[in-house]
């Protein structure tokens, strides 16, 4: 393949890109663990339990819902105006959200809070991973990079709670506050801080890319089937996203309601998960393994997800438990990177178009998987539907992923297709 030109991806954008979607990613995991406490506190000392949860889901869902609305949007502006400035209104709009968030006071202002955080939320990772399509000089760099990206965004995901919660008790400690509620704005307005922190560095560290035309095309190949791939892709996604969702509530559930486990066991299996996940993630797109090999990764991962799916409630022991889901986070730490790289590199000039759809996917399936994880659990008349269900759904994913190996190894040359983006003078 030809080297596109265009500017080399710097080690400062890099650093702006993957910290941009670390922070949308722990501004996520900051609000999980006080949105409870925060709604309790709206509601009154009166609220009931069931109030609580319901709202909680609601918030959590309409956040969701706003990521999946929003991003092809997103996405598309930034094929139109350059990902740059995009960028900067979703990390601006964030942020902004955020600092409203952590001085709210009422609980109709917190439900349009989480579509407003979500909406400019959509705005960030997509086109972050735009920007790295857009500027890697070579299909093993934009592999890799894509790659450190979504670990960035995991990594937030997964230290997101943890430093919501030290950072409530520091600032609380700080201003010697004897009440627990007050200290929930801390961790907010360090996200809005940190937000406005990264838009700041964007601005000198990303280069401005302008584009001809309204709105690019994904990348032409020689086989009239070529326009079923990005959709093929994108449903994949969202198989595997709604895998995932069904997977994490029930094995919460599981490890609490049939198994009798400790808070600590359960966490213990939470933290495997995400080890393991980060760890694949690494190791799919190192320098040793080719980014066109992985196109034959994509059946077989599928297929352990949905055989670790289906084995999960039949595991009746920890370690057992412990070994299915080392292959179920296995098997979806492969294909995040796999589908978000392939919808990379057939996507032509229309990256961000197709990465915000991929993105919209990915937060959809999150979402639908979430909520039959909790919905299916307890089925009378089907035992362990929720797994069942979502492993039938993944081999239907199987048979899909077969006809890719073959549409993912046409290339068309990118460089050659009209509308390549330009750095700006």
């Amino acid at each position: 393949m030809k080297p596109r030109a265009q500017a080399n991806l710097s080690l400062a954008a890099m650093a702006v890109l993957m910290a941009s979607a670390f922070t949308v990613s722990m501004g996520f995991g900051v609000v999980l663990p006080l949105l409870p406490f925060l709604i309790e506190r709206l509601l009154g000392g009166g609220a009931e339990a069931g109030q609580i949860s319901r709202a909680t889901g609601l918030l959590t869902g309409l956040y969701m819902l706003s990521l999946f609305l929003f991003a092809p949007m997103w996405g598309r502006l930034s094929d139109r105006y350059g990902r740059r400035v995009v960028l900067l209104i979703g990390l601006i709009g964030f942020g902004a959200t955020m600092l409203v968030f952590a001085f709210v006071e009422s609980l109709v202002a917190v439900y349009a809070e989480r579509v407003l955080s979500g909406l400019f939320a959509a705005a960030v990772t997509p086109v972050a991973l735009a920007a790295v399509g857009d500027l890697a000089a070579t299909e093993e760099a934009r592999a890799r990079r894509l790659t450190f990206v979504s670990l960035a965004g995991i990594s937030g995901f997964l230290l997101g709670p943890m430093l919501g919660v030290f950072i409530a008790r520091a600032g609380a400690d700080m201003v010697a506050t004897a009440d627990p509620m007050a200290s929930l704005t801390f961790p907010l307005a360090a996200t809005a801080v940190l937000a406005f922190a990264i838009a700041g560095a964007a601005v000198v560290a990303l280069p401005r890319t302008r584009r001809q035309g309204w709105l690019a095309s994904p990348d032409p190949t020689v086989s009239p089937t070529s326009r079923w791939l990005i959709p093929n892709l994108l449903i994949l996604g969202f198989i595997v996203a709604a895998g995932v969702g069904v997977f994490e509530v029930g094995l919460a559930l599981r490890g609490k309601q049939e198994l009798g486990m400790t808070p600590t066991q359960i966490a213990l299996m939470f933290t495997e998960c995400s080890l393991v996940m980060l760890v694949v993630q690494a190791l799919v797109f190192s320098p040793w393994v080719k980014p066109s090999t992985t196109r034959w990764l994509i059946a077989p991962a599928l297929a352990v997800l949905g055989i670790g799916l289906f084995l999960l409630p039949r595991a009746t022991d920890f370690n057992l438990m412990l070994a299915v889901i080392g292959a179920v986070a296995a098997s979806a730490g492969i294909l995040a990177p796999i589908l978000t790289y392939w919808t990379s590199s057939k996507a032509g000039q229309a990256q961000g178009a197709q990465l915000g759809k991929q993105t919209a996917a990915a937060s959809l399936g999150a979402a639908v998987g979430s909520a039959a994880g909790g919905l299916l659990y307890d089925l009378a008349w089907l035992p362990d539907a929720s797994f069942l269900v979502m492993a039938a759904v993944t081999g239907l994913g199987v048979v899909l992923s077969l006809v890719l190996p073959r549409m993912l190894g046409q290339r068309a040359d990118p460089a050659d297709s009209p509308g390549a983006p330009r750095v700006a003078n």
